[in-house]
């Protein structure tokens, strides 16, 4: 199974894939976003594209390559990443579904204020690309093809975590960690989301 984690940038997708991974037995982050890398980093500026979803490969290569560690796998496989185009989502999520492999997706959405002090938090203030694509990823994302969707203003990422499994089937694991070990792990992982460190 695939649980896929949709929302805008800032929205607490990564930190909910990984405190996820760390509660669900025999279960795997996958990270469409490092493909993108590949082609930004191989494909001469003069004919690069902006954003590297628009690229059919990407969207072929994560397609292709998801599909076949369902086949091998036997764990979950949790995704999260940003797709809010109907047709790329189609592409992608539709073509899994339709050659029979269980996606649960969720989006997690939030109000612009809230997203915003997220992104401020990231240090991505409003000159930042993911800043000015919150505004249309969130009407996008509010669409009926991105369902279910998860309102998460005013929950915590331990929550966000617990309603995921929940509306997914799956059972989660007890948190053994303290307080200060989650904050730790967390800051990690959103340290290497912006690129800090790998």
């Amino acid at each position: 199974m695939i649980i896929w984690i949709n929302g805008t940038f800032g929205s607490g997708k990564t930190t909910a894939a990984y405190e996820l991974q760390k509660r669900l037995q025999n279960s795997f982050v996958y990270d469409p976003e490092r493909f993108g890398y590949v082609f930004m980093a191989n494909v001469p500026k003069e004919i690069s594209k902006a954003d590297f979803q628009d690229y059919p490969l990407w969207r072929e290569a994560n397609y292709a390559l998801l599909k076949q560690i369902t086949e091998q796998f036997e764990g979950t496989i949790i995704v999260p990443m940003t797709l809010t185009d109907e047709n790329y989502f189609e592409e992608i999520v539709g073509r899994l579904r339709a050659n029979e492999v269980e996606v649960k997706h969720f989006t997690l959405s939030a109000s612009e204020e809230t997203v915003q002090k997220r992104l401020w938090k990231r240090f991505e203030g409003k000159k930042s690309w993911a800043y000015k694509q919150m505004e249309q990823r969130l009407s996008s994302l509010a669409k009926e093809t991105f369902k279910e969707h998860i309102q998460t203003d005013s929950m915590s990422i331990d929550e966000v975590v617990e309603m995921i499994a929940k509306q997914a089937g799956v059972k989660l694991e007890r948190d053994y960690r303290s307080k200060y070990r989650k904050s730790y792990e967390r800051l990690i992982v959103k340290m290497k989301e912006i690129g800090w460190f790998k």
